[in-house]
């Protein structure tokens, strides 16, 4: 917001070091200070010292980088749009006019709108590949924390100024698929699913295990219509086909609700052949042992190709002693596709923590590969979630909440409160704020905790409008749409700022202030947490600015800042619920 007033500075900086023939960095690194009544930016001198040690010149690194901070003081002054300046233990630090900043502030956010926050578009390219369901089975719950923090993570990277690419890799080929189509086509043929799909599919996925374990001498006819598939016998790749797009049907279904769309999809049944020739290629060029000779499978000794003594990575299976391919198999050239598609900058698999090692090797075999990009390749780990009652999960027996059941309860219990707290409102009015409410409640509990800490959902918690919920900032905004939808006129163009701040006012403002910071910080660290977070202290502190700070009674004076700073906060809360996949509804 003092972009222009920074850069000034930065050039007098550069003026005082040439003349004092110190060093000139490539980029002056400036940080925050901690707010504590005035607001304020800081850049460290040890830096431009510790370059003079290296440039032969006998210093105290300490002690220099305070003498040049002192010396930056006295050469620039007090420049326009700041309060003071200062030289503390080796930081040059330069406060600014709260009033000006403050001002600033609610100004830059009603003029950027929805755009606030927003980054200037850089050249990088990220994939984001997240959800990750399987075909011919249940979508359930355990599928859920992939997909929403995927879809916040792409949209804060967007926010951050990157060019996101949203993948979907599903798997739609494996045993569980053999043994699916094995009982459909021996007990099913000819049905078609109902409505409730995804419980269908998961009914005969278990149905399917359950008469195996029954009947193991059934195994063989599974065996056999495997050896069929591998063949691409037409009627069973006809079945697959029509099967598998019941599947992913139903996943567009969800995504819909969800608010999530992809652009690309992959899946593993169109990585199986060309991951069996990155193996061969792989033996071929001696990083991969062939053991199928002797009864073995393809391996890559990882620690042995990097020299390791202490076992770190391991050994990769990488095809089976069948010539079947694996998760590995695939996954290498799922990297390999990703980077021929796109320009990729990064790529980024959000999968749980549970294959940690997995893409490890994976992209270390890449790397011995002589792959360019391998290192650009990245796992963002997340752990399970927990549900009421301590529910495990498991598609083969058929103990699973499904996504369908969890979402109907959601909105279920939010059009409670709902009809509670508003019930002048039309009951299609109602139907809508509880599907915003009860989505929001279940993506901010999914978001709401670091990615590698297991998530325990529950109701109480999660649909809280007086806790760090989704439910609660949602009526920040509502609270502060209100004001603004009780105006007799347009919102007050501009305000001069001449009152004195109330502390809450000045909370506030510091808690908007830090938001495009806050996205930057997440896209960095791939951390939602810290827009959870934030979204929390900025409808905490509305509330507090509400019930403390007239807006709409207060003195003319003062009432047409309030006006615009209710607008600022209602957007800023707006735009950190969008971050999140979150609705941000007009009225509750």
């Amino acid at each position: 917001m003092f972009k222009s007033e920074q850069e000034a500075i930065e050039l007098k900086i550069r003026e005082y070091l040439a003349r004092q023939d110190i060093p000139n960095p490539e980029e002056i690194q400036w940080n925050p200070i901690p707010f504590s009544g005035e607001w304020g930016i800081s850049t460290p001198c040890f830096p431009l010292a510790a370059g003079e040690a290296r440039a032969g010149k006998k210093v105290n690194v300490p002690e220099r980088a305070q003498e040049i901070a002192a010396g930056i003081v006295d050469y620039i002054g007090l420049p326009e749009g700041f309060r003071h300046v200062e030289a503390v233990k080796g930081y040059l630090n330069l406060y600014f006019s709260s009033r000006e900043f403050s001002q600033r502030v609610v100004d830059n956010v009603l003029r950027e709108g929805e755009a606030f926050g927003r980054h200037a578009p850089s050249e990088m390219q990220v994939m984001l590949e997240y959800s990750n369901p399987n075909t011919h089975k249940a979508f359930h719950v355990g599928h859920l924390r992939s997909a929403i923090l995927g879809e916040s993570l792409a949209r804060i990277t967007e926010f951050a100024g990157h060019d996101v690419v949203r993948a979907n890799y599903i798997g739609d080929m494996g045993l569980h698929v053999i043994k699916w189509l094995w009982n459909y086509q021996r007990y099913h043929l000819g049905e078609k699913p109902p409505a409730d799909t995804t419980r269908w599919m998961g009914d005969l996925y278990s149905e399917a295990n359950q008469r195996l374990e029954q009947n193991p001498e059934l195994e063989a006819e599974v065996r056999e219509l495997y050896s069929r598939w591998d063949r691409r016998d037409p009627e069973v790749v006809a079945l697959w086909e029509e099967t598998r797009q019941w599947s992913v049907d139903h996943f567009e279904k969800i995504y819909a609700i969800l608010g999530i769309h992809f652009d690309r999809w992959y899946s593993n049944s169109q990585m199986e052949q060309p991951g069996k020739q990155v193996v061969e290629q792989l033996i071929a060029d001696q990083i991969a042992e062939d053991e199928r000779s002797s009864g073995g499978p393809v391996i890559v000794r990882i620690d042995d190709k990097l020299g390791l003594e202490k076992e770190t990575y391991r050994v990769l299976v990488v095809l089976r002693s069948d010539g079947t391919a694996l998760y590995a198999t695939e996954d290498l050239a799922l990297a390999i596709s990703k980077f021929s598609d796109y320009d990729l900058s990064s790529s980024i698999y959000i999968v749980d923590v549970r294959q940690s090692l997995h893409f490890q090797q994976v992209f270390k075999t890449l790397e011995i590969a002589n792959y360019a990009w391998a290192a650009r390749n990245k796992h963002i780990p997340y752990e399970v979630v927990n549900l009421p009652g301590n529910v495990v999960m498991a598609s083969r027996d058929g103990t699973i909440v499904l996504l369908d059941e969890l979402i109907s309860e959601a909105r279920g219990r939010a059009l409670e409160i709902v009809e509670e707290k508003n019930p002048a409102l039309e009951a299609a009015q109602k139907e809508d704020i509880a599907k915003a409410v009860g989505l929001g409640a279940i993506k901010y509990s999914m978001l709401a905790r670091d990615n590698a800490k297991i998530v325990t959902f529950d109701w109480d918690s999660a649909l809280d409008f007086n806790g760090q919920a989704a439910p609660y900032i949602q009526y920040a905004h509502v609270r502060a749409n209100s004001i603004l939808r009780r105006l007799d006129e347009s919102l007050p163009a501009s305000a001069d700022l001449n009152h004195e701040l109330d502390a809450t006012e000045i909370e506030l403002i510091d808690a908007i202030s830090r938001f495009p910071g806050e996205v930057q910080r997440a896209a960095a660290e791939y951390k939602p947490l810290h827009i959870t977070n934030l979204a929390y202290d900025l409808a905490r502190l509305f509330n507090d600015f509400y019930q403390k700070c007239p807006v709409l009674k207060a003195e003319p004076e003062i009432r047409a800042f309030r006006l615009r700073l209710v607008a600022a906060s209602r957007q800023t809360i707006a735009n950190a619920l969008y971050l999140l996949s979150i609705q941000a509804p007009e009225v509750m």
